[in-house]
């Protein structure tokens, strides 16, 4: 049993009991119930602790756990309804939409039982957790650990970012995020006005174009084929809206896992030039490479002089959900630009953060990783490949990537309404009754996508008999909805 699910099993257990207690009464001691449950010292204090955060147990050290008073003063009910007016005048005058439905899709975590096929993370298994451990525990030593660090970043850091990129990017274009969600808000904050067009891939990844509606862009969809977007399509979006900004993921791209061809890279940058725009390059996922990729193209930025590109790179998806960190770079003065915003933002990455960063990615332990997390990502990405083929030949394939940590399928046409949504939705749900947590494609389009699609991500799974597992019972699902 995972460990999210023995904790919440044992305080639903602690909090169907806490009757049998008075008031202020003491429950039994930490060792008594990790005998009567069977589960580890790590499980009762999380568990204690997520009910002393409903207000349920007051804990204290060296004494105990014991029933919270009963609260006897009762709560005014507030009256938000004045939201409503003043929320709707503001979008009248600059239309902003915070859609979190596609991204939370990724984030939430499925009802104990379900398999995550829906995972945007490495499954514990996978994540360096020992590594960062001792990183963590390294940088907490180090002199000044705990200080303010730099605003752009610590210059070590910077600088390993800045060699990742290639070229001649140097540590004085690169500054240290939270995160690549963060880099991405940044940077559509930074280059394009709110009311604005800005061109995105179709489809693309929903968390961006929330951050895009969230700052009132109007994002505008440019087709994806398998070799990435197609230059003469952008270049049309370009003549047609003006917008000033393209943001695109040219690297095992999100969902579709295409790859920007050789050919292509160099005419879409000379495009956006030729528009007097930016180009947003979301480097998401290139550290999560297969082993049988063969060799990387290097980032679009390493080979623009004349500062179109506006890279996006973060260490989260290789290591771990909490490891936030990542990188934006830029050259020119819109590295000003992107500067003054997250400070004002964000102020600075939690010096401790950086440090450990530092300390994982300096370790012989990091190297290892990835050619662990590159072996196993291929291992599954084949098994799910090959039990779809098997178990569910209905729904399309065209292609597999070799990076990344999920297959993209298309629904057959049919009479499922247009764009397949409805059988999307109903195929969703039908999924988790099943016991299995999949991501539907919808949200992946900012306008009518013109087909059905479904996201399945192999990185958050145990192994083959998970995987084996989680497609008959998608199976099952697709039956229901269909009436096979």
């Amino acid at each position: 049993m995972q460990e999210r699910s023995s904790v919440g099993e044992l305080a639903n257990s602690l909090r169907g009991e806490l009757h049998r207690y008075s008031p202020g009464g003491k429950l039994p001691s930490s060792r008594t119930l990790i005998e009567r449950y069977r589960v580890s010292p790590v499980t009762v204090t999380r568990a204690l602790a997520q009910l002393a955060a409903e207000g349920l147990v007051v804990t204290r050290p060296g004494a105990g756990a014991f029933r919270a008073q009963t609260r006897t003063a009762v709560e005014p009910v507030g009256d938000t309804s004045w939201q409503e007016v003043t929320l709707s005048a503001q979008a009248a005058a600059e239309p902003r939409a915070v859609d979190a439905s596609g991204v939370l899709a990724c984030l939430a975590q499925p009802p104990t039982g379900v398999i995550e096929f829906n995972s945007g993370y490495l499954h514990p298994s996978l994540q360096p957790e020992q590594a960062l451990a001792a990183a963590l525990g390294r940088a907490g030593r180090r002199p000044g650990a705990w200080g303010r660090p730099p605003m752009d970043g610590l210059p070590e850091l910077r600088d390993w970012f800045a060699r990742g990129c290639g070229g001649a990017v140097t540590a004085s274009d690169v500054l240290i995020t939270s995160g690549g969600q963060t880099a991405l808000t940044t940077a559509l904050r930074a280059l394009a006005a709110p009311g604005t067009p800005v061109l995105v891939e179709s489809p693309t990844y929903p968390g961006m174009i929330a951050i895009a509606r969230a700052a009132g862009l109007r994002p505008v969809p440019v087709p994806v084929d398998t070799d990435g977007v197609r230059p003469e399509l952008l270049a049309d979006a370009f003549r047609a809206t003006g917008a000033k900004l393209f943001v695109c993921q040219p690297l095992f791209q999100n969902p579709t896992g295409a790859v920007l061809s050789a050919a292509r890279r160099p005419e879409v940058v000379r495009t956006a030039r030729e528009f007097g725009a930016f180009v947003v390059e979301d480097d998401f996922v290139r550290l999560l490479a297969h082993d049988d990729s063969g060799p990387l193209a290097p980032p679009m930025i390493a080979s623009d002089p004349d500062g179109v590109v506006v890279h996006v790179c973060s260490l989260t998806k290789a290591t771990s959900p909490s490891l936030r960190v990542a990188a934006l770079v830029a050259r020119g003065p819109v590295l000003e630009r992107l500067r003054a915003i997250q400070i004002v933002d964000h102020f600075f990455v939690p010096r401790p953060l950086q440090e450990a960063t530092l300390e994982l990615v300096g370790a012989p332990a990091w190297t290892r990783h990835l050619r662990t997390v590159a072996t196993e990502l291929r291992t599954r990405r084949d098994q799910m490949a090959t039990a779809l083929l098997r178990e569910l030949p209905e729904l399309a394939l065209p292609h597999i990537p070799s990076g990344g940590y999920h297959l993209w399928l298309r629904l057959p046409d049919g009479v499922y309404g247009r764009g397949g949504a409805f059988v999307e939705s109903a195929l969703a749900s039908a999924a988790v009754r099943a016991g299995v947590a999949i991501t539907p494609g919808r949200p992946y389009f900012s306008a009518e996508p013109p087909a059905g699609h479904v996201r399945l991500s192999f990185a958050g799974l145990a192994g083959a008999a998970e995987i084996t597992e989680g497609v008959r019972r998608l199976r099952t699902a697709w039956d229901e909805v269909t009436g096979g």
